[in-house]
């Protein structure tokens, strides 16, 4: 029996439907990507630098603390988090010691400079700036040099997170104020993550994260952490 005209219509608008979502999942991973830039040579190396992170307690009062404890947990759970993306790291992947990270400051607090330039200027529509648009283009330049020649890798894997969880008081004082109509603030999870190429210097992925959820202190939400920070991030080719 012929397909009705009403059916036909139907399905062309489902499919045209499904075609946009797909254009626009395409447009949004491309975002995250240099131009010209859509996955890493098979056989690349990646060097991961350990993770710039601090955990933090809100008191009652509002006042901000740091917690060792917390952060410690945090990198153990990070670190293990990120064994467990092994299919999308790749089978080539080193991670740089502490003490190796300590002597290449520079690089990594130019890296952090950056990273925050692009969290500030290349998602934020207020804060775009004309000369790039849209587009990721960034780079460290050959001040990258020195963690290539240290680890053979050919791109480098940073990330900064900040985590802050209210605590129990907190929760408390925030109810009492909610009731009154007041609003107030309890914890937040901060993060971005950039892959450098080694090669060049250039900035050739980024992803940003920013949200009232995540929880690091234990594994299983810390691995949801990972995933999140680590979306559309370029496989291997």
């Amino acid at each position: 029996m012929p397909t009705s005209l009403p059916s036909r219509i139907a399905r062309m608008l489902f499919l045209a439907a499904l075609l946009l979502a797909g254009a626009a999942r395409a447009e949004e991973a491309s975002k995250h990507l240099a131009p010209g830039f859509s996955a890493r040579p098979a056989g690349s190396k990646l060097v991961v630098v350990p993770a710039d992170m601090e955990l933090y307690s809100i008191s009652a009062g509002g006042v901000v603390e740091p917690r060792a404890d917390w952060t410690e947990a945090a990198q153990q759970n990070f670190l293990a988090a990120l064994d467990g993306q092994g299919k999308l790291l790749g089978p080539q992947v080193t991670r740089l010691d502490p003490a190796a990270a300590d002597e290449l400051y520079g690089i990594v607090s130019l890296e952090r400079a950056v990273a925050n330039a692009i969290a500030m200027h290349h998602r934020n529509g207020d804060m775009k700036l004309q000369t790039k648009g849209d587009r990721l283009e960034w780079s460290l330049g050959e001040a990258v040099r020195p963690l290539k020649e240290r680890t053979g890798a050919d791109y480098a894997l940073f990330s900064w997170v900040r985590d802050t969880y209210a605590s129990g008081e907190r929760k408390a004082a925030m109810l009492a104020l909610a009731l009154i109509g007041a609003i107030s603030v309890g914890g937040e999870q901060e993060g971005h993550a950039t892959l450098v190429d080694l090669n060049t210097g250039r900035v050739v992925w980024f992803n940003q994260i920013s949200r009232m959820s995540g929880d690091l202190r234990e594994p299983k939400p810390a691995r949801e952490t990972v995933e999140a920070l680590l979306k559309d991030f370029p496989e291997l080719k």
